[in-house]
């Protein structure tokens, strides 16, 4: 069969905006034609979209309707196809996770939402305070607070990972343990990007309120792929890039500032994307500044990869989160059946519901050749995650992480078991 060159796809992408989203009326999806949607899986296997999600043809249109309007002029834009398209990008983002458009501010990147956040609060200059996160959250958080406490004495709090049963967790009393009156912010992730651990969030939300702290979520790999109801969860601030479960590109992710904070969490940053005037003004008078969470947006982003994640936050929409979620977890489900019977050991708590599942990989390199013999290229994550008790003792975990999304189906799940056996 031959594969698709780049004049098919081309073709494909010119039209993708004309492609219904193959959703049927009562609900259930068509999930080979959402297959289709994602040229990628003509090419190579990928069960990895923790890492990043191939982007679907509709993505491909719009980014494209982009390019024609910078390479050839195309269309009667003031600058982007997507500048007429940011307002409804926020509201497609807002109600997936239950916030206000006035709550979500546009940024290039997940570490830069809780650097905003951060800098906000004015933590590098707090005193006396400390900031408790655990050991599932994202690396470049855990370097930002270490860098906090070192330069500006902050006191880091890190509710240790915990081994139960074999299965890697935090819970809410651990968290609790290390919360005190002298807490400013409470720092997570919604969803381990480790081995897909779900916090108990509302719990932990209403412990670190209860003692005077805010709560940041870092939710890259939570959007898109499980429901999030930032209000119902007790977050106060959250941010996610859009190139992982929002399937959209890298250099474009989102913010989200709880409206009755805005005012409470100082600008670090100015830029014209914070006020209206005419060009060129010199009088502070002349400056009308933008209401709502935008007043944390500073100058130019990337308008190809907002092309890109409005497209997707449409398709998400039409698929729904739902179906999104029931169809990774039969295929989920599948590998913490089998894989354990093949000796690899789960490191994701059983009925977690997220589509990332983690296992311990004692004999790593074996496997690390079996899946190269048979695809060549990557298929899973392989990883080997450092962790470090209070006494500073460091252990190496080598692992595999396998995270499907709307585009893999059984027979990719069967593919990999059979060379895992």
């Amino acid at each position: 069969m031959r594969h698709p060159n780049r004049r098919d796809l081309l073709k494909t992408a010119a039209l993708a905006s004309a492609i219904p989203t193959p959703a049927a009326p009562n609900g259930t999806v068509d999930w080979t034609a959402v297959r289709n949607d994602f040229p990628w899986l003509k090419n190579r296997l990928w069960i990895t979209a923790a890492d990043y999600h191939p982007l679907s043809v509709h993505s491909m249109a719009a980014m494209e309707e982009h390019l024609r309007y910078r390479v050839n002029g195309e269309g009667d834009y003031s600058s982007s196809p997507f500048h007429a398209r940011e307002a409804e990008t926020k509201q497609l983002f807002a109600d997936l996770i239950n916030a206000r458009p006035s709550e979500i501010a546009f940024v290039q990147s997940t570490t830069e939402g809780e650097n905003l956040v951060v800098a906000g609060l004015r933590l590098n200059g707090a005193k006396g305070a400390n900031v408790v996160i655990d050991d599932l959250h994202y690396q470049a958080s855990k370097y930002m607070y270490r860098m906090l406490e070192r330069e500006h004495g902050v006191q880091l709090r890190i509710a240790r990972l915990a081994d139960r049963n074999g299965f890697w967790n935090v819970r809410p009393d651990d968290m609790e343990k290390l919360i005190d009156k002298n807490t400013r912010l409470v720092s997570l992730a919604l969803v381990s990007n480790i081995n897909g651990f779900l916090h108990d969030i509302r719990r932990t939300s209403e412990i670190a309120h209860s003692r005077g702290a805010y709560v940041y979520c870092d939710i890259i790999q939570g959007a898109g792929a499980v429901p999030i109801d930032v209000r119902g969860m007790g977050i106060d601030f959250a941010a996610c890039g859009a190139y992982k479960w929002l399937m959209g590109d890298f250099g474009f992710g989102f913010l989200y500032v709880r409206d009755d904070l805005q005012d409470k969490l100082q600008r670090s940053r100015y830029g014209v994307r914070q006020y209206t005037s005419l060009n060129n003004t010199q009088t502070d008078s002349a400056f009308k500044l933008r209401e709502g969470a935008s007043k944390f947006e500073t100058g130019s982003f990337s308008y190809i990869g907002g092309a890109a994640v409005h497209a997707a936050l449409k398709y998400i929409k039409q698929l729904g989160v739902t179906n999104i979620r029931d169809h990774a977890r039969e295929l989920t489900s599948r590998l913490q059946a089998e894989l354990p019977r093949m000796g690899y050991k789960p490191l994701t708590p059983p009925g977690n519901e997220t589509p990332i599942v983690s296992y311990h990989l004692p004999e790593y390199e074996k496997t690390a050749a079996k899946l190269k013999k048979t695809f060549g290229k990557t298929v899973v994550a392989l990883r080997r995650w450092e962790f470090a008790d209070n006494s500073g003792e460091v252990r190496i975990v080598p692992g595999m992480r396998i995270s499907p999304s709307v585009y893999n189906n059984k027979a990719d799940i069967d593919r990999l078991l059979e060379v895992l056996s």
